[in-house]
């Protein structure tokens, strides 16, 4: 489809600009990758809308549309919040990502998913937005940890200029998570009130996965909190706990969806 062909290659221009930027002059804000990063999200979030009126039935959830709608949340993010500071260089790992699963899931199909009430909607995209959100500060806790490391080797490359001050990423990547964190705990919160029958529909390992991955990030927060974590403990609890997220939810959808056969 042509409309998924055009955000694809904008996804894949913004990158390049954004590649561009940071190996002329060290800036990954500056310079004009915002604009094919917005019409690409614009485009991939149409593809979803036109999917859904195509196929009449609810909202598409399955395991390649999760995907893709995750990428298209971490590549809105970094087009709203990258304009304003360096963090924009995670955009090179983000567009081309994006571009990715948006192909995977044009190339897999969609079928009709079963229409969901409001309260499980809700559920659905809270989970979404918090898996998008702390799949940011996991590509921020790694620029963390290859600051780190570049830095006490004496490594002064053009990338390194293009990321913020190692103050100033651990303190972007602590809000991401807090915020990450606010919108895990409305996803446990909306499943517990709105999921019914649990067992009947195989989401206890899923929950338990969950629910650790929630303790881990309190955990980060509380230990930033009381005991001013940070550096390479931050970022070993931050991709512990996003590892855990992504057995949570798309280990499981891959199991039973692709695996199991089924919904």
């Amino acid at each position: 489809m042509t409309i998924v062909l055009i955000a694809i290659l904008a996804y894949l221009l913004a990158s390049g600009l954004l590649l561009r930027s940071v190996a002329q002059d060290g800036s990954a804000a500056a310079g004009s990758w915002r604009w094919p990063a917005l019409a690409a999200v614009v485009l991939h979030a149409a593809y979803h809308v036109l999917v859904a009126w195509q196929t009449r039935g609810g909202p598409d959830m399955h395991f390649y549309s999760a995907l893709s709608l995750v990428g298209m949340g971490m590549a809105a993010m970094t087009v709203l919040f990258g304009v304003r500071g360096r963090t924009a260089a995670v955009g090179v790992v983000v567009f081309p990502l994006a571009a990715a699963l948006l192909a995977l899931y044009h190339g897999h199909g969609h079928a009709p998913s079963p229409s969901l009430d409001w309260r499980l909607q809700l559920h659905a995209w809270l989970a979404l937005l918090a898996y998008a959100t702390l799949a940011i500060a996991a590509l921020l806790a790694g620029m963390l940890w290859l600051q780190e490391r570049a830095l006490r080797r004496r490594q002064f490359n053009a990338w390194l200029r293009a990321l913020p001050p190692l103050t100033q990423l651990e303190t972007v990547l602590f809000r991401t998570i807090t915020v990450g964190f606010l919108l895990l705990t409305f996803t446990l919160l909306t499943g517990v009130l709105f999921v019914e029958d649990f067992l009947s529909q195989h989401l206890v390992h899923k929950s338990v996965l969950s629910v650790l991955s929630w303790l881990v990030f309190g955990g980060l927060l509380l230990g930033r909190w009381r005991y001013g974590w940070r550096g390479t403990k931050a970022v070993h609890w931050t991709l512990t706990a996003m590892a855990l997220l992504l057995l949570a939810f798309f280990g499981s959808k891959f199991m039973l969806e692709l695996v199991l056969g089924r919904t």
